[in-house]
């Protein structure tokens, strides 16, 4: 699903701005200055077009054409903002620093801190061809065996990212390698208090269990913080390739296995009972997917790291997406944001929640 631009988010000139109003996502003629000083527009502000990409829930992504290409430019939400979150420039850092390495990365073409151009710090990034499979697969993936294709780059891809070497990568300081672990259940309980609309004991008890059952991470790897079949862009044709991994806002170094938990997390199959607003990535039902546990097999084989404690990382996940969504919810509440979608977290924070607890409890 792509989420529409609303009316007042993209203005011609900052002047145009009216008293009051939101603060636009996108200002036309600073940007178009912009891209013909580096090579990447023309500088005809009339001629640029814009449409957005993705579902608009988190950093904003849109596509730019001008003067016959077409770049993708990526800005924080409008605000109020957590702490720290959306920091696109941090983003564009990594993606800057795996471009030489075997991960599946767009290139960078510019960065820009300065929030005059556009009203908030951004960057720009090559636009590559392919599709982001989510409720449909292409034609010429969708048949068992490129299916199985699909499932088998998605994991071997993400083992290529927990391979790299970071420091050779030019990633000191990016994140701390070590106490990341405690360092999320520290991060979401704060991040709870910030985002909690209401009492939810669930929440607490949830987090509880986590600290009482902290495993020993592995080496730190760098983390992508959102790795899901959504979040990566295939080639059209078969075989299925896995071109690009997307959405590196909550990069960091730490524990590879909250990669997998995570994914884990949307990787549903046949057997699952219906999952309502989170079955998100229901295609993965469909023959030729591999199960949770296959694909935890291949990335044990692969990567050569323990499953043991997955129930964790798994239990985890569901517990961190529990914070976001109520963050998510708060924003819609308090009406800075018009997204609909946003609006229906309001029961689906507990559901999800109710579902970390049996998770912890039971297993997946």
């Amino acid at each position: 699903m792509t989420q529409a631009l609303a009316p007042d988010d993209i203005i011609r000139r900052h002047a145009d701005l009216t008293e009051g109003g939101r603060a636009p996502l996108l200002v036309i003629e600073p940007l178009a200055e912009l891209l013909a000083a580096n090579r990447l527009g023309d500088g005809n502000a009339s001629e640029i077009a814009v449409t957005p990409i993705g579902d608009g829930h988190s950093n904003v992504t849109l596509a730019i054409s001008s003067a016959g290409r077409e770049v993708i430019l990526r800005r924080p939400p409008r605000g109020p903002l957590p702490p720290t979150a959306h920091d696109v420039l941090r983003e564009a850092r990594l993606l800057r620093a795996l471009k030489g390495s075997r991960v599946r990365v767009p290139r960078v073409l510019l960065t820009c801190e300065d929030p005059s151009i556009i009203g908030a710090p951004f960057y720009l990034m090559e636009r590559m061809p392919g599709e982001v499979i989510t409720a449909a697969i292409p034609g010429p993936l969708d048949g068992p065996r490129e299916r199985a294709r699909i499932a088998g780059e998605l994991i071997d891809a993400l083992v290529e990212l927990h391979a790299v070497d970071w420091m050779a990568a030019g990633l000191e300081g990016f994140g701390k390698p070590t106490g990341y672990l405690e360092r999320q259940l520290r991060r979401f309980t704060g991040l709870w208090e910030h985002n909690r609309t209401r009492e939810l004991p669930v929440v607490e008890q949830v987090g509880a269990w986590l600290a009482d059952n902290l495993p020993q991470s592995p080496a730190a790897t760098i983390v992508h913080g959102d790795y899901r079949l959504g979040n990566t862009l295939f080639a059209s044709h078969a075989p299925a390739r896995l071109a690009a991994i997307l959405d590196w806002e909550m990069a960091t170094i730490g524990d590879p296995l909250a990669d997998l938990g995570y994914l884990m997390m949307f990787w549903v199959q046949a057997d699952d009972p219906p999952l309502g607003m989170f079955d998100l990535q229901g295609i993965t039902r469909l023959p030729g997917f591999p199960t949770r546990a296959e694909m935890i097999a291949r990335y044990e084989e692969r990567s050569g790291r323990s499953m043991r404690s997955l129930t964790w990382y798994l239990t985890l996940a569901l517990w961190k997406a529990v914070v976001f969504m109520e963050g998510n919810y708060k924003r819609a509440v308090a009406g800075t944001t018009d997204d609909p979608y946003l609006k229906s977290f309001g029961d689906g924070v507990v559901q999800l929640a109710e579902r970390a607890l049996e998770v912890s409890t039971r297993g997946a």
